[in-house]
């Protein structure tokens, strides 16, 4: 089968292309390309939509995490826990603030940060959490916001997976993720479930004075130009892709649920392969699914993945090489960590393709095709 990509962002394009041209073509003729007018509508649509008080847009992902940290003002040395089960990013902007990551142990069906592993790495020189909310799935936030809270440690949810799903509390209250901590990022990575024609990122609060100073921070430390009050950055999201975000903003819940769909297809196809595991959906979350990623058994994955190139389907593995083991961050003692959970996964894990414009076409062929070599595999 001709075509199959992990993502396909030119056929999402070609549905929404008349609204997306007419957009970026206002962009241009307006000449507004920096901090123009779409900036502030998309920051004020996507607020509405999350349900939080300030959204204050910035150039990617990886610069409102670092941007987060930065405005908690914490000190060189401070202890920052993280998952190693994660995309770098979350790890490599704690190492770059002189920041010490402090590597905690995932859930082996959730792939989110473990309560108990947490637990065990608070310190008193612990002064932030970052749980990812990894491949669309929220981390069970009631215990951990509870836990957080117990000993005034501030909450950095890394949203860049998950944006679009929901968590849903003991007492049946609902939040979006990443509105849950003091501060939430994410990435408009074009890739992602909400994702731009370029780079693009944001940071949701409900907290007005950290929303003054995430601002700040974003913009050279000033509030007023040419008057700098702290040491910041230059973090944009420009007028373009703030223009066809807004665009695919109406979009999300659709492009949500047709990720869902599509795992719901492969849940099914693979639900008798007993050297096959599928994702895991905790029943507090609304899991929208940025990947679908399968634990395979009693075979070689990455045998599995050669093979389904040759049938030309494509897969990915994240992430073959745990962040504590890194060779970036090796100054942390990461070799000196034990999490076999972690461990485990990264010998185990693939993920299929998963986008908004799969067809039960190409479904059938990915999971059929997945389902024999698999079971080939288990036999050698």
């Amino acid at each position: 089968m001709q075509g199959l990509q992990m993502v396909d962002l030119k056929r999402q394009y070609q549905k929404i292309k008349a609204e997306v041209d007419a957009a970026v073509l206002s962009v241009m003729e307006s000449a507004a390309f920096i901090n123009g007018p779409d900036v502030k509508h998309f920051a004020t649509e996507l607020a509405e939509y999350l349900g939080v008080k300030h959204v204050i847009p910035c150039a990617n992902g990886t610069d409102a995490l670092q941007i987060a940290l930065m405005a908690l003002e914490l000190q060189p040395g401070d202890e920052v826990i993280t998952p190693s089960f994660t995309y770098i990013a979350t790890v490599e902007v704690v190492a770059l603030l002189r920041l010490k990551p402090v590597f905690v142990d995932v859930d082996a069906d959730t792939f989110t940060m473990n309560l108990d592993s947490v637990r065990n790495a608070i310190t008193d020189k612990t002064k932030a959490i970052i749980p990812v909310h990894l491949y669309g799935q929220c981390t069970d936030m009631a215990p951990l916001m509870e836990l957080a809270a117990a000993h005034n440690i501030p909450l950095i949810e890394d949203n860049a997976q998950a944006i679009g799903g929901y968590y849903t509390f003991p007492d049946g209250s609902v939040k979006k993720t990443g509105t849950m901590g003091i501060v939430g990022c994410t990435s408009f990575f074009p890739s992602k479930n909400l994702g731009a024609y370029g780079d693009g990122g944001a940071m949701f609060t409900n907290d007005d004075t950290l929303a003054e100073k995430l601002r700040m921070i974003a913009n050279h430390g000033q509030k007023v130009r040419y008057y700098h009050e702290m040491v910041g950055c230059n973090s944009r999201l420009d007028s373009i892709q703030a223009a066809v975000l807004r665009i695919k903003l109406r979009h999300l819940d659709e492009y949500c649920d047709a990720r869902i769909a599509a795992a719901d297809y492969y849940d099914k196809a693979f639900a008798d392969n007993p050297n096959i595991e599928t994702p895991y959906r905790a029943p507090y979350n609304k899991h929208v699914f940025h990947q679908y990623t399968l634990k395979i058994k009693n075979a070689d994955r990455d045998k599995l993945v050669d093979m389904l190139a040759e049938k030309g389907i494509p897969s990915m593995i994240y992430y073959p090489v745990p962040s504590h083991k890194q060779e970036m961050l090796r100054d942390f003692g990461g070799e000196a960590y034990t999490l076999p959970v972690t461990d485990f996964l990264n010998t185990c894990v693939v993920s299929l393709p998963i986008h908004t414009e799969l067809t039960e076409e190409q479904l059938a062929y990915i999971s059929s095709h997945t389902n024999q070599i698999v079971d080939q595999l288990s036999k050698s």
